[in-house]
């Protein structure tokens, strides 16, 4: 495979000079760095340098990130890659993929995972689920009212509701949900070392090692035991188990609590829009689609290797090159959004690339919307003087976080 070092973009090429992936914000919080921006309306694919000093591609135009994530001849597997962000050590490099962590493995391998999974993730099991996720959103409302003003809404609201979620989508037991949820905010805690979060995150492989076993003598009807009782012809091993609920859980908690809290923040700094949405509560599921299009969580945007050469936005994109591809760019691209920087909770039609696209696209999108709904117009009702605590400039915001969003969110009523 051949090193993206090696085919640097040509002088006069129209593609731009070789940069860093653009980080720093301007004035407004929800909105990508402007020089991505910039980048993006000149240079639509443009020579990245990775983190590792390799070059590399960073693709921002909506259409051409879809046809990448679309296409199978890039690859998924992160640890092959060049990232913009962080340099993958050389010894993880050398470990085998964890094939059940399958978002970072390509089919047929990614396949067998997620056609097994998607029987779990159907219209009519989030449906089912609605009620429940109700019950957890207000009972976190009842506490939070009970104790007064103010209240951190992401302690107190956002990281709670999807971790209670998940207990439900996993089938914890109730009398242990207590120690789940004290495991789940150990690991992703983002004030801790490297290290006690690898030592949180073993703590936690363990508790759902033990849930696995368990459920093989004590079957519900949760997703565990779904997955290990509908599965005989292809059975799963109990490690394939145990790293496909470890997956679940952090790709659906932390990114469905910082998309809410986020959410929060953008509606409470942006009063118009508030009120056209406490005007009319039936609005919230075309507010939530625009939220998921408007700010930037996924901030750092997913990384793609070529494995042989493929043209994109009339770019060669050669084997063995990195792409970085920024959703946070594809989704203020004015070719696909009118007025892309704009927040309007009025948008319709929002063909947005939150949760990617192609066969990676997110399987529990669905179970976020549901919970990012049910939370929102909930909050909303419950509370219609919501208002920050404090000024926005004081909130603190999660700028060098994998997954973007506020640290704290103080409010009172």
């Amino acid at each position: 495979m051949t090193s993206a070092t090696q085919h640097p973009a040509p002088a006069g090429s129209g593609t731009g000079e070789p940069a860093p992936l653009p980080r720093q914000r301007g004035t407004c919080p929800f909105s990508p760095p402007d020089e991505l921006l910039q980048r993006a309306e000149e240079h639509p694919v443009s020579p990245l340098i990775m983190a590792d000093g390799s070059v590399g591609w960073l693709v921002t135009r909506a259409e051409d990130v879809r046809a990448v994530l679309a296409d199978t001849r890039f690859s998924a597997d992160i640890l092959k890659a060049s990232n913009p962000i962080q340099v993958i050590p050389e010894e993880a490099k050398q470990l085998p993929p964890d094939p059940a962590f399958f978002i970072h493995v390509d089919p047929p391998h990614h396949t067998r995972y997620r056609k097994m999974l998607m029987g779990q993730f159907t219209m009519r099991r989030v449906r089912a689920l609605e009620p429940r996720i109700s019950e957890i959103v207000t009972d976190r409302l009842d506490a939070i009212e009970a104790a007064g003003p103010p209240s951190d809404l992401v302690r107190d609201f956002a990281l709670p509701i999807p971790s209670l979620v998940i207990c439900e989508l996993l089938g914890v037991p109730y009398a242990e949900r207590e120690q789940f949820q004290t495991l789940t905010a150990a690991m992703l805690r983002t004030d801790a070392t490297p290290m006690e979060v690898g030592m949180s995150a073993w703590n936690l492989r363990q508790y759902l090692a033990a849930l696995v076993a368990t459920k093989h003598e004590e079957p519900d009807g949760a997703l565990i035991s779904g997955l290990i009782h509908d599965s005989d012809d292809d059975p799963l091993t109990d490690e394939e188990l145990t790293s496909i609920a470890m997956l679940l859980l952090v790709g659906g908690h932390e990114t469905t609590a910082n998309q809410l809290s986020l959410g929060v923040f953008a509606l409470l700094t942006n009063p118009e829009q508030l009120a056209v949405l406490r005007a009319d509560l039936d609005r919230v599921p075309d507010a939530v689609e625009e939220l998921l299009r408007y700010l930037p969580t996924f901030q750092f945007g997913v990384t793609r290797l070529a494995t042989e050469d493929v043209p994109v936005g009339g770019q060669l994109i050669r084997a063995g090159e990195s792409v970085s591809l920024s959703l946070s760019a594809a989704n203020r691209d004015p070719s696909r959004f009118v007025d892309p920087g704009v927040f309007d909770v009025t948008r319709t039609g929002n063909q947005h690339l939150a949760f990617g696209h192609g066969v990676h696209l997110c399987i529990g999108q669905q179970l976020a919307r549901a919970e990012l709904r049910i939370a929102l117009r909930a909050l909303l009702t419950r509370f219609p003087g919501l208002r920050l605590h404090g000024e926005a400039d004081d909130v603190p915001l999660r700028s060098e976080s994998l997954i973007y969003g506020v640290r704290e969110l103080p409010v009172s009523w």
